[in-house]
């Protein structure tokens, strides 16, 4: 075990540096098509049961329980773009799983045209993922677990390849009714620029998340720490808002102290489950970051927060979940899964 967490240690230590945002490539790479994450906030790591949609978050998440699940997922994105993927998982031998699945995203048609105007006809620009996930129980508490996606990026006449890989720990307690997950993701490398030899980094990015469900009531609580190899997460302000000139009038100190822990809380993301009854769940999330990014100042309204259902009916599990990013509009996400062992007709 000690040789896990030494591993784990020369791994940050080697990648952890700061990144700016606009600076990376494969940005969909950050991007959740599932409707479960989604209402949690945007981000989780430290859901663990039997909803293969996780994986993409967390390889090390794949557990038995998923054994023989289909899970499909989608969204309509803004401005008519679309996307999601597809992922199936299967335990091979007794303590091996592995999980296959497409992830795709689509901008949609353009119109090509000339600097003068004239047209000449149209293209299309899309991100393509191919998921391989791989995990293995290290005794009964632990779990590792990684996953490699090969990339191909087509926009227009402009094409870009690229490998990524996600690695995993997950810490599950079922005694205790808690689950600690620690994942890297995004380590990896563009093969094949998109013009010349202007080579990108990818979004790397390391995420820390932990759930508590209540013994006694039917709460699960969830807290996910984003992006902490960048400790200060804020964008410069370079306008005058009614904001800063408020702040201009407080004393030093309090200004300083609101500074820290406005940085600090631009890592955190909190979820919370609710399941009344057998096969139901109510969910919602915050996302800090989110909301100071993409509010208005006079009306920020429910910017940042996101929340969801999830049902099982017959064989298959429906989530569905609504996350408003901004005034302009809100996202809707659907996902299905099903155990595709439920339809094998039982002999005898």
């Amino acid at each position: 075990m000690k040789k896990i967490w030494t591993i784990l240690l020369v791994l940050l230590c080697t990648v952890g540096y700061a990144q700016l945002g606009g600076k990376h490539i494969y940005e969909f790479l950050n991007l959740t098509s599932s409707a479960k994450i989604a209402a949690l906030g945007g981000k989780n790591i430290s859901s663990y049961d039997d909803d293969l949609s996780v994986v993409y978050h967390n390889p090390s998440s794949l557990n038995s329980e998923m054994d023989n699940h289909l899970s499909l997922n989608y969204v309509a994105y803004y401005a008519g773009i679309k996307f999601g993927n597809f992922t199936y998982a299967r335990k091979y031998k007794e303590k091996n799983r592995i999980a296959v699945g497409i992830q795709y995203f689509n901008y949609g048609d353009f119109i090509a045209a000339e600097p003068t105007g004239i047209k000449t006809g149209s293209f299309t620009a899309a991100d393509y993922a191919l998921n391989v996930t791989y995990s293995h129980p290290i005794d009964s508490f632990f779990t590792v677990g990684a996953d490699i996606r090969p990339i191909i990026s087509v926009y227009e006449r402009y094409q870009s390849y690229g490998l990524s890989t996600d690695w995993g720990l997950t810490y599950h307690n079922p005694q205790k009714l808690y689950t600690l997950a620690l994942v890297v993701r995004s380590l990896g490398t563009q093969f094949k620029p998109y013009y010349g030899n202007s080579y990108e980094r990818l979004p790397f990015e390391i995420q820390v998340g932990f759930t508590q469900q209540l013994k006694y009531a039917p709460f699960r609580f969830s807290v996910t720490l984003q992006n902490l190899e960048k400790p200060d997460m804020s964008v410069p302000d370079f306008g005058v808002s009614e904001n800063s000139i408020t702040t201009l009038d407080k004393p030093k100190e309090k200004r300083k102290l609101e500074k820290i822990a406005n940085a600090a809380m631009r890592h955190v993301i909190i979820g919370a489950e609710f399941f009344p009854i057998k096969n139901f769940f109510l969910r919602a999330g915050y996302n800090f970051q989110r909301r100071q990014e993409l509010k208005v100042t006079t009306q920020a309204a429910m910017v940042g927060f996101s929340w969801g259902f999830g049902i099982t009916i017959s064989k298959f599990q429906i989530n569905f979940s609504r996350s408003t990013y901004h005034l302009a509009g809100s996202l809707n996400h659907f996902s299905v899964a099903t155990n595709l062992a439920s339809f094998y007709r039982k002999k005898g």
